[in-house]
């Protein structure tokens, strides 16, 4: 018999429908539908949509920027290594300790150190604690480069290319020995390095981006006062480049401002509208090494300075020689600031030449393959060692102790970390040959394509030149140049790969 349906049909006395297969008959009895499993509500949902998002973002920065991650935790390593082989932190007598009286006391000294860097030294004074000074300072390393490769990146420079131009300010042992003293040369290299960037980060130079910049810029200045001149430079180089005149106006109002508003507090306490009390005797110390009174024909009242037979090996030493002019006069060096201020210009403008001569010498000392020591009773570089240092006996440093970190003590090494990185110097030290061709090779790009590598190659140059320039050479001072240098460079290289990148040739139909 052949298979069918009948409609309707089920089991008799069921009540339930149901089909006839062939011969046989079953019920179509399906079961009730299974309740479904009780989802989150959604604000538990929310978090972990989120948290799975910022995961995939994450692996994927990740493996976008894999080359750069690695140089990142490397660097990172090396700073733990030398947290953990000097211990607290390198304290120099008298800067740091300055530092951190000032950051007690929040006022503005009369003498070589304005203000910026004593804000962060207070923002730090509840942890009570030199190391964490110095570890913040390690983490601004880190920030520093990483700062050059996004801008690198941004740039269309690919990723090995960027990450490669981070090297010597992430791996140079000098940058590790910087970070971890209590000096304000970190801070300085990071607001530089970013207050470049914020000009640099888009094509077209917005009045915001510029007024970021601005500010970056005074707070660099309030750190350390070199970088005045660098904010006038920068207006000039970007004044060149026709970048408009509502970001020039915002640059020159967001970077004067806040100094012009330190300044009226530095009156306030010392009398006088300025950023320090030291820049007359510093320059006075730099015309020490060639002034002749014959030749300039002083004042009377400035003839006091003139170079009285007192010979030291460096133009900064006549700033603390006691047999110095300035030294002998009554009172404190810094009293006769306006005086030695006038006197130098004076010398100046009567020996240009001879100070050009000077500025010059000093300069090339940034490029011998050997270090040399300048003064000589410094170390030059190779600063790793192992041993004991203790503090001197001076009662800043007792108060210092008391109110700032009662933990306070001279450095000392922890072995087998130290030993590890007194080996690690000598390989990673970026020598002077080495930064001369990272320069020639920035000051080509700005020379062949000035528009996008002019910038930050005159700020490299300003920052070799211009210490030098007001005061004096010193190995320490040559660091701030190299991360903004090796931008310079990286750049320069990518604007000559695109000039000799070759032209795919029309295919003819």
């Amino acid at each position: 018999m052949p298979d069918f349906d009948v409609p309707g049909s089920g089991v008799p006395g069921s009540g339930v429908p149901g089909k006839t297969i062939g011969p046989r008959m079953f019920t179509d009895t399906r079961p009730a539908t299974a309740p479904r499993p009780l989802r989150p509500s959604t604000a538990v949902r929310r978090p972990l949509v989120a948290a799975r998002h910022a995961l995939v973002a994450v692996r994927r920065a990740l493996a976008r920027h894999r080359v750069f991650t690695v140089v990142l935790v490397l660097a990172a390593a090396l700073r733990v290594i030398t947290m953990l082989g000097y211990r607290p932190a390198q304290l120099y007598w008298y800067d740091s300790f300055t530092y951190l009286d000032m950051a007690v006391r929040l006022r503005p000294s009369a003498t070589f150190h304005p203000i910026g860097y004593p804000l962060l030294l207070r923002a730090l004074w509840p942890f009570h604690s030199v190391a964490v000074i110095a570890a913040v300072q390690h983490l601004l390393g880190l920030a520093t480069g990483a700062v050059i490769y996004a801008l690198l990146r941004r740039r269309s420079l690919p990723g090995w290319g960027a990450s490669l131009a981070t090297v010597p300010a992430l791996f140079d042992a000098s940058f590790l020995r910087l970070e971890h003293g209590v000096l304000s040369d970190m801070q300085f290299i990071f607001l530089i390095v970013t207050g470049v960037a914020a000009l640099m980060w888009s094509p077209r130079l917005s009045p915001r981006a510029a007024a970021v910049a601005g500010l970056l810029f005074a707070a660099a200045a309030l750190t350390r006062t070199i970088a005045l001149p660098l904010l006038v430079l920068v207006l000039l180089v970007l004044a060149v480049r026709r970048a408009g005149w509502r970001p020039l106006a915002a640059l020159a109002l967001a970077g004067t401002l806040p100094l012009a508003a330190y300044a009226g507090w530095y009156r306030a306490h010392h009398g006088a509208f300025a950023l320090s009390g030291a820049d007359g005797v510093a320059l006075w110390a730099r015309t020490m090494t060639f002034a002749d009174c014959s030749v300039i024909d002083p004042p009377a009242e400035e003839a006091r300075l003139c170079p009285n037979g007192t010979v030291v090996d460096a133009a900064s030493e006549y700033v603390w020689a006691p047999g110095a002019s300035l030294n002998r006069l009554p009172g404190d060096r810094f009293s006769h600031n306006a005086l030695a201020r006038s006197f130098a210009l004076r010398a100046i403008a009567a020996q240009p030449l001879d100070y050009l001569r000077e500025v010059a010498k000093d300069t090339s000392l940034a490029f011998p393959w050997t270090p040399v020591p300048h003064p000589k009773r410094v170390n030059a570089a190779f600063g790793f060692a192992l041993g004991d240092w203790a503090l001197p006996t001076q009662p800043l440093i007792d108060q210092v102790r008391r109110e700032y970190d009662p933990g306070i003590r001279g450095l000392y090494s922890v072995r087998p970390y130290a030993d590890f990185l007194v080996a690690y110097q000598y390989p990673a030290y970026l020598r002077g040959p080495m930064l001369a061709a990272i320069l020639l090779t920035g000051a080509a790009g700005a020379v062949f394509r000035w528009r996008s590598v002019m910038l930050p190659w005159a700020v490299a140059a300003g920052l070799l030149v211009g210490p030098v320039a007001v005061l004096d050479f010193d190995h320490r001072y040559v660091l701030p140049v190299i991360p903004v240098a090796c931008l310079a460079a990286a750049l320069a290289v990518r604007e000559g790969a695109e000039v000799l990148r070759p032209v795919p040739r029309r295919v003819r139909r």
